[in-house]
Order: structure tokens, then sequence, then C-alpha cells
């Protein structure tokens, strides 16, 4: 995100106490309920997580980025959670928690969290409102198997191109193992980016493969 006039990189941080950590928690949460129908997490104990709409999630992290009164410039991270045979559990088996801080007032720091439906397991993307959310959001899709909704390039990350299945829900099997069969060299990522630079590209690599040896642990037939 670039700079602003409200929030200009240069501008001297304040100071994070917990007196404006507690006014900030509290400011901040009665907005996110009064504009967004936001609810308190009773699961986190440990700060502020407000519940809001997996529909509005778009509205909500542009509108604390962008208002001077919570400034939330950066996207720590979002992450995937799978409450699958989590005791006393009655919600929807997914989540996707957003944490957030700012970089100029400190003690502003918050997570928002989404519940996502097992057959309807879609979050739209925020990957244009936070660069760092289009390699966190490839990261949830892989591991947990919730897409991201309008994301430019929804594929693996962390698992190999021939990856069967998210390796991070509960009833994935953790003894299975899966052996890279074909290499992914991600060469359209990288044209990409550079048409984004202004390059033209003149002609692409081909992909290749491992050897039969490099797949069969050196075992030569």
């Amino acid at each position: 995100m670039k700079p602003s006039a409200a929030t200009p990189y240069h501008q001297a941080a304040e100071p994070a106490t917990a007196e404006a950590r507690a006014a900030f928690e509290k400011a901040a949460f009665a907005a996110l309920a009064e504009r967004f129908g936001a609810t308190l997490d009773p699961l986190d104990q440990w700060g502020l997580t407000a519940v809001v709409d997996r529909s509005r999630i778009r509205e909500v992290l542009q509108f604390l980025r962008d208002d001077p009164s919570f400034r939330m410039d950066t996207l720590l991270d979002s992450c995937g959670v799978d409450y699958l045979e989590y005791p006393g559990h009655d919600l929807p088996r997914f989540a996707v928690v957003y944490i957030l801080k700012s970089m100029v007032a400190v003690s502003h720091r918050l997570r928002l969290k989404v519940w996502v439906e097992e057959d309807d397991a879609v979050v739209p993307s925020v990957h244009d409102l936070y660069a760092s959310a289009n390699w966190q959001e490839r990261e949830t899709w892989d591991q947990y198997g919730i897409v991201f909704e309008g994301h430019p390039n929804l594929k693996r990350l962390l698992n190999h191109a021939d990856f069967e299945g998210h390796p991070l829900r509960k009833d994935y099997p953790a003894q299975r193992r899966q052996w890279l069969l074909a290499n992914d060299p991600m060469i359209d990522q990288l044209e990409a980016r550079l048409r984004v630079l202004g390059y033209e590209i003149l002609e692409s690599p081909a992909p290749t493969s491992p050897s039969l040896e490099e797949t069969s642990f050196g075992r030569k037939k």
C-alpha cells in the first residue's frame, strides 16, 4: 500500500500503552458492530477478535485500513482454522482469521474472523487491499482448501503441483506420502510480473520434470 497523507511512513509512531490499546479495542469494536454487525469471538481470551460476515470482509478491511481513527495499514497474516472435532463447536467447520496492526499507532492491533462452511468454502480475496494477502491466501487454499474468489493466481504454494488434498485439514491422513512427479517452475508468475514492469516476453522455457532416479529414490531398475 502506498503511503497516504493520513499515514505517512515517516510519521513518528504513537507509543504503545495498555490504556491506548484498551481505548482502541473499545472504539474499533463499537464501530465494527455498528457499521458491519460484528460480534466478539468468545474463543479469543487474549485480545480483540471481531467476527464479521464473510461477504463483508472486503468492506471491513478497507474501512479499518483507510479510516484515520484506526489506520490498520498492515495485514500481518491471514490463515485458515479447522474446528473439526473441536470440543463443543457447533459453528461452521472452517474460519479465516486476519491479523491487523497499524505501523503508525502501534497500540492498534486486532483480529478479524469469518466463518466458512465446509460445503461452501469460498471467501472474497483481498489481495488488492493488502499485497501480502496474495501469498497468504494461496497458502490457506493450499493447506485448507478454502477458495479465495477473485484471486489472480490461486495455485499451490507449499505443496507441489501434483499434491491431492489439503494437509492441514484435520481429516487429512497424517501418514500419507505424495511424491512429486512434475515440476511447477512458476514461470507464469514471473512472466506476469515482468509484463507489469513493462517487459515483453520473447520466449518461454519449456517445463522440466524430475528424472526417473529422482522419483524412485535413486534405485535403478
